[in-house]
């Protein structure tokens, strides 16, 4: 195309050209050498426009190897794997909310930061986790804080104590522990006064817990009392102090010992965990809902040195992931308990039945005097259960207040056996 171009513009007639036809000058060899030097001359301009005219050569993407002086280029960020066992064997529905975490953390990471998730036993034995992280054994554990009255009894408000403790809920609670001090409090606990290297989240919520199974109806506390039961920790403390006879076994001992006629009722979670344990196919009294266990939430604890050496971004990813999490269970917790609940009665036959409102007080009662007394001789115990009087002193009068109560909405749409005739009555007028 370009000697094309050329050859056209040479054989048009320029006023150079006929000028030199006018001249006394006859020779053709001079005009054709003329030519000549003309057509040279276009083609080396051309050639010298056409040159700037390109673009500049991109360079290629192939990796040269650093020469002397030369920086090499940056390697790809590192992947970092926390090791969390926890204490909960490898089917329990906890198991399934630590997996969920560390799927999220991988995301909001970009798959920098992951959980190696492991079950009770896997490293150490599941009530070994607390010093085995604080060693750096493992990363960092899930569990729950009860685990450790043991160690100090304080433990258990982190946990959501009786009664919420002062009423408080879930939202009410972690309020407290995200607002009101509570978090730091509790790393404060384990760090200062346990000696533990670890720092500690809220975690995956377990509650509401229903308050147990029985062989037989119980109509008050006598009833109660005359009955043997699985409890543990600070729970069998107040069940015995209410004349209740406690037994201490774990959740795998329940059944057998059931069907010895060993115990006579027994707690465990309520819901789905307790369909899965099998407790309808030996008894068929259910009743909920407790007040020991009715706003229970998990923990996350991980290495303190692991954590300093987290990325700031990271460590922000690590306690958003741990906070929807604890959002999302709650609502998936809560439809499976409600199918649970449903499958008890149709298909098994449980009488699902309500708490006597005499033995839910008797506990309270009886807890508030060990607390008390439990504030008297242990200063960690007594400073976090001021704190959280005072914040429930504040958010729970005013919740009641504002918020309608859950069974006066429920019992119009949903009434109640005991309330479908006061609902008529009212449709009635």
């Amino acid at each position: 195309m370009h000697t094309q171009v050329l050859h056209k513009k040479n054989h048009s007639a320029s006023p150079t050209n006929h000028m030199r036809a006018r001249t006394t000058v006859p020779t053709v060899t001079l005009q054709t050498g003329v030519l000549a030097t003309l057509l040279l001359v276009s083609v080396h301009l051309y050639a010298q426009s056409a040159t700037k005219a390109q673009p500049p050569a991109v360079p290629t993407m192939q990796a040269q190897p650093a020469g002397p002086g030369k920086a090499a280029a940056p390697a790809a960020p590192a992947v970092r794997t926390l090791r969390i066992q926890s204490a909960r064997p490898a089917g329990n529905f906890a198991q399934e909310h630590l997996k969920f975490v560390g799927e999220r953390l991988e995301k909001l990471t970009g798959g920098q930061l992951r959980i190696e998730t492991m079950f009770a036993g896997q490293v150490v034995p599941a009530f070994e986790i607390l010093d085995a992280a604080s060693k750096r054994i493992i990363d960092g554990g899930h569990s729950i804080s009860y685990y450790w009255v043991g160690k100090n009894k304080a433990t258990v408000l982190y946990s959501g104590p009786p009664g919420g403790p002062f009423g408080m809920d879930h939202t009410d609670f972690l309020g407290w522990m995200w607002e009101g001090g509570g978090q730091q409090m509790w790393t404060d606990l384990y760090q200062k006064t346990m000696k533990l290297n670890l720092v500690v989240f809220p975690a995956h919520p377990i509650s509401p817990q229903a308050f147990g199974w029985f062989k037989r109806p119980i109509k008050d506390l006598r009833d109660f009392k005359t009955m043997k039961c699985r409890q543990t920790g600070i729970n069998a403390e107040i069940f015995n102090r209410m004349g209740m006879q406690t037994v201490d076994m774990p959740g795998g001992e329940i059944l057998p010992a059931a069907q010895r006629g060993v115990i006579d009722c027994a707690e465990w979670v309520g819901g789905i965990e307790d369909l899965r344990l099998g407790f309808h196919n030996v008894w068929k009294f259910h009743y909920t809902p407790g007040v020991h266990e009715n706003n229970t939430i998990g923990e996350i604890f991980i290495n303190a040195d692991v954590w300093k050496s987290l990325p700031a971004l990271h460590q922000e990813a690590f306690q958003s992931a741990t906070r929807e999490a604890f959002l999302v269970w709650s609502t998936r917790f809560q439809k499976q308990n409600a199918d649970a609940l449903k499958e008890f009665q149709e298909k098994h036959g449980v009488k699902v039945l309500r708490t006597p409102p005499d033995i839910l007080n008797a506990y309270l009662k009886a807890w508030d005097g060990l607390s008390a007394e439990e504030s008297q001789r242990n200063p960690a115990f007594k400073q976090t259960l001021d704190s959280q009087r005072a914040w429930a002193s504040v958010v729970v009068p005013a919740k009641r207040f504002m918020t309608p109560p859950y069974n006066f909405v429920a019992n119009y749409y949903w009434p109640e056996a005991g309330t479908r005739a006061q609902v008529k009555m009212i449709e009635k007028k």
